[in-house]
């Protein structure tokens, strides 16, 4: 790939301007905890609304969009799509609750529905097994898209490329805190998405494609573009469709579309000025993630059939790939090797901003975890906020170096998609009823915890060596039904075994957050002085709906005038067009 001095121009400005931006909030980030994973709890909607996309707009992502549709063209996308349920739910129902919650981190949550040993239990293993080995496994996805990406164009080995990619991360990341970072994702943003719309609309138009129309009528290209997966085959819209929509969505826990919000979508709420922040940035959010991005991505991997159909052509053409990196994803990475001078600089820029975006949040949302809730709650409780200033910088150093390790032993950033989503299956209920149902204890959370992790591992590891229970290879979604199955008995199981929490301790939480009473009935019934909210939670789920609605018509609008269907187009965008307007209607009773 001919990369020109004035590609490395623009991309030496990129990691200046990140740097200054460490170096800007760094003063302010260094003076308190709060200030340093929080951000003083003064953030506008459209900082964090903003942040949040570009953090889910990873390196990684565009190449998983690549490897669904070409495996399973545009109707796969639904393995992803349909999180928005989860993403509509916490914008009208959750994130008003999490930002009445007061909390510093999600995990502090624990300490404040539950009590005892279990609550603390919780709190202190969550902040490791999220904080650092899932957090370090997301990561490494995302190093790994930097390492294809390092590898197919510009020719850099994998060590190379993450020394590149995880020194100005840290820098920035470990100096400027969460403001940093978000002044840091709010600059990258434009760039990745200047980068992605322009890469498409090149690409397009190469010799070898002609134009979007030779495009959409190729052989390679034709059969793969429906929205919706072929429903006269069960082996097709059983995977793709019906078990996201109808399972997939609430009963799995997967980081950035956790049930009921949580993660570093909580951390955002947190740090915003007020509930309507906190909403606003949500919404804002969850349409522009399902909404504005995905079609560039579509269109370079439908493009990439054409140019690369099979994994082997991809190999003949890059010949220094490690084969254990080999696979439809890197068939993205592949397309932009063609792109011309100026705009591969922005192409890179971009991509290199998608992994800094990603990366520089998951590192200050671990090492919040590491700070909060385990060194500050179970290591020194009377630690100054320059001491955990200087424990949240080291471990910001340590994530990235572990990180990295991992990401030179992975392979494909879709298989560690479904092994995160197996991992939480059935977990994702939990999230969603705790604020609603007094009934659920730590002890809830603990057994789902434990449970779904067997389960996984079962499936993962012994069930293909017992013969007299694998699963045939077309109907591998049985595995999430047979977890979500066993992981919710279980729990339903221990919740009813298990004593409840204290009434002074659901009565404290009840007071705090204030959520619709419906759930806590039994409890407040028998304090007849404690004010009953009816709140407005038939409603909030009604615009949850509306919200979906109005999202999906949004993407598959575009995609329908893309497609040249113009009355399709027509049709979806006033749908969009009806639902935005019902909730804005809505938007003065919902604060």
């Amino acid at each position: 790939m001919n990369v020109t001095y004035i590609d490395w121009a623009i991309i030496a400005a990129f990691f200046v301007i990140s740097l200054l931006i460490g170096l800007y909030t760094s003063k302010k980030a260094g003076s308190s905890a709060k200030e340093f994973f929080l951000s003083g709890r003064n953030m506008p909607w459209w900082l964090l609304g903003v942040s949040m996309v570009a953090t889910t707009f990873s390196a990684d992502t565009p190449n998983l969009v690549t490897d669904i549709v070409r495996k399973n063209g545009v109707a796969g996308n639904w393995v992803w799509w349909a999180f928005l349920l989860t993403g509509m739910l916490t914008v009208f129902v959750y994130a008003k609750l999490w930002r009445r919650s007061e909390v510093t981190t999600d995990l502090e949550f624990y300490e404040l529905r539950y009590s005892g040993k279990g609550a603390a239990f919780l709190r202190a293993f969550r902040a490791i097994y999220l904080g650092v080995f899932f957090n370090v496994v997301i990561m490494a996805t995302v190093s790994l898209a930097a390492i294809k990406i390092g590898g197919i164009m510009l020719g850099l080995s994998p060590v190379q490329t993450l020394l590149i990619a995880s020194i100005v991360t840290v820098v920035y990341s470990s100096l400027g805190g969460l403001k940093g970072v978000l002044l840091t994702d709010f600059f990258q943003f434009f760039i990745a998405m200047i980068g992605a719309f322009g890469a498409a609309y090149y690409i397009i138009d190469l010799p070898e494609i002609g134009s979007l129309n030779n495009l959409l009528t190729h052989e390679n290209v034709a059969g793969k573009l429906n929205f919706l997966p072929d429903f006269s085959d069960p082996n097709a819209y059983i995977p793709l469709f019906l078990m996201p929509i109808a399972i997939q969505w609430w009963a799995t826990w997967y980081p950035g579309a956790e049930p009921g919000g949580g993660g570093y979508i909580a951390q955002r709420m947190l740090s915003a000025k007020d509930e309507k922040n906190a909403i606003g940035a949500t919404l804002f959010f969850n349409i522009a993630h399902y909404a504005l991005r995905p079609w560039p991505w579509i269109l370079i991997a439908l493009a990439s059939l054409i140019v690369f159909p099979n994994v082997s052509d991809i190999s003949a053409a890059f010949p220094n790939i490690p084969v254990d990196k080999l696979g439809d994803d890197l068939a993205y990475s592949a397309m932009l090797t063609y792109l011309p001078t100026g705009l591969i600089g922005i192409v890179l820029a971009s991509l290199i901003a998608a992994v800094m975006s990603t990366l520089s949040t998951h590192l200050n949302w671990g090492s919040s975890y590491i700070v909060n809730d385990f060194y500050l709650r179970f290591l020194k409780p009377d630690a100054s906020d320059k001491e955990l200033v200087a424990v949240g910088r080291i471990s910001t150093v340590t994530l990235m170096a572990m990180s990295a390790v991992l990401a030179l032993a992975l392979s494909s950033a879709l298989d560690a998609f479904e092994i995160l989503l197996q991992i939480g299956a059935g977990t994702g209920l939990i999230f969603i009823l705790r604020w609603f149902w007094w009934r659920i204890n730590a002890y809830t959370e603990i057994s789902a915890m434990a449970i779904s992790f067997v389960v996984a591992i079962f499936f993962s590891v012994i069930n293909p060596r017992v013969e007299w229970i694998v699963i045939p290879e077309n109907q591998e979604y049985l595995k999430l039904i047979y977890s979500v199955t066993i992981t919710t008995i279980g729990w339903l199981l221990v919740t009813f075994i298990t004593a409840p929490e204290k009434d002074e301790v659901l009565l404290s939480f009840y007071r705090k957050v204030t959520p619709a009473a419906f759930g806590w009935k039994k409890v407040l019934d028998r304090y007849p002085e404690e004010r009953q909210v009816i709140g407005q939670l038939p409603k909030e789920i009604g615009l949850m709906m509306i919200g979906s609605a109005m999202v999906y018509a949004a993407l598959f609008s575009t995609g329908f005038f893309i497609y040249g269907n113009m009355l399709g187009g027509t049709i979806a965008a006033v749908i969009a067009l009806i639902g935005g307007v019902i909730i804005f209607r809505s938007w003065k009773n919902l604060n």
